[in-house]
C-alpha cells in the first residue's frame, strides 16, 4: 500500500504543479455553474406560474434541480476525463521515464492502482467543486441529502470505470493527444450505447444498451442503489486495470 500512495501522491502532485488541475477546475465551475443556475431559474420560474395559476402543489428541490444537473455533470466527465488520464503513461513513455518506472522494485499493480487512484481523487477534487452549489440549496431551501449522496456516489463510480479504461488506452501509446481522444471516443461510445433501444427493440440491443455508463447512473441519479449498478461498474473498474496491467506487463518484457 506504501508504493500505491507514494506514486499517488507523485501524480497528484504532478496535477496541482502545472495548470492542469486549476485550468480542469475552472472550465467544471463555470459549465456546472451554468447549468445549476439554469436548473434553478426552471425551479422558481415554474414554481411562481403555478401559483399565479393557483396551484399550491408543492415541488421537488431534488427532482427539478439536483438530478438535472447530476446529470449534466456526468456529461462534463465525457471531456474531463480524458484530459485526466491521457498523460499518466503516454507521459512517462514520451519522456522515457516509463524504462525506470518499470524496471523498479514495484509490482505492476502497484503502479496502475497509484496512477489510477491519483485520477480518481483529481476526478473527485474537481466533482466537489460543484458541491458550493448545492449549498446554496441547503442555504435556501431543504432538498433531502441523501439522493444527494448517492448520486454523487454515482458520479465517483461512473468516473472511477471510465477513468480505468483511459488508463489503459494511456498505456498503449506515447501521444498524449492520441490517448486523449481514444479515451474521449470510448467514453463517448459508452455513453450512446443506450440510444440503440429507441429503435429496436430485439435482445441483443437490449444488451448492447446495458453496457451504456449512462442505463446504470440514471438510478444514482435519482437517489437509488442498485446491485447491480455496482457490480457494473466495478467489473468495469477491474477490466480496465486488468487490460492495463497487461499492457504494461508487455511492455516490461520488451525493455
Amino acid at each position: 500500500m506504501s508504493n500505491i500512495w507514494v506514486i499517488c501522491r507523485k501524480e497528484l502532485s504532478s496535477y496541482f504543479s502545472s495548470p492542469i488541475a486549476y485550468g480542469l477546475m475552472a472550465f467544471f465551475a463555470f459549465v456546472s455553474g451554468y447549468f445549476f443556475y439554469a436548473a434553478t431559474a426552471i425551479f422558481v420560474t415554474r414554481g411562481m406560474e403555478m401559483q399565479m395559476m393557483g396551484r399550491g402543489m408543492p415541488m421537488d428541490v431534488n427532482e427539478w434541480v439536483v438530478r438535472p444537473v447530476l446529470m449534466n455533470v456526468s456529461v462534463i466527465g465525457l471531456f474531463l476525463i480524458p484530459m485526466i488520464t491521457m498523460r499518466l503513461f503516454a507521459e512517462e513513455k514520451r519522456t522515457g521515464t516509463i524504462e525506470l518506472l518499470i524496471t523498479s522494485p514495484v509490482r505492476d499493480w502497484e503502479i496502475i492502482l497509484g496512477k489510477w487512484l491519483a485520477a480518481l481523487l483529481m476526478y473527485a477534487a474537481i466533482l466537489g467543486v460543484s458541491l458550493l452549489n448545492m449549498f446554496v440549496l441547503f442555504a435556501y431551501g431543504r432538498p433531502d441529502w441523501k439522493p444527494m449522496l448517492v448520486g454523487y456516489l454515482g458520479l465517483l463510480l461512473q468516473g472511477g470505470a471510465l477513468l480505468a479504461l483511459g488508463t489503459f488506452l494511456s498505456t498503449t501509446t506515447r501521444n498524449q493527444i492520441v490517448a486523449g481522444v481514444g479515451t474521449f471516443a470510448v467514453c463517448l461510445m459508452l455513453w450512446v450505447l443506450d440510444w440503440i433501444t429507441a429503435f429496436n427493440t430485439e435482445s441483443w440491443a437490449s444488451v448492447i444498451s446495458y453496457l451504456s455508463v449512462v442505463t446504470h447512473f440514471e438510478p444514482f441519479s435519482k437517489g437509488v442503489i442498485d446491485t447491480k449498478d455496482l457490480v457494473f461498474y466495478l467489473s468495469v473498474i477491474f477490466f480496465g486495470l486488468f487490460l492495463s496491467a497487461r499492457s504494461l506487463e508487455s511492455l516490461r518484457w520488451r525493455s
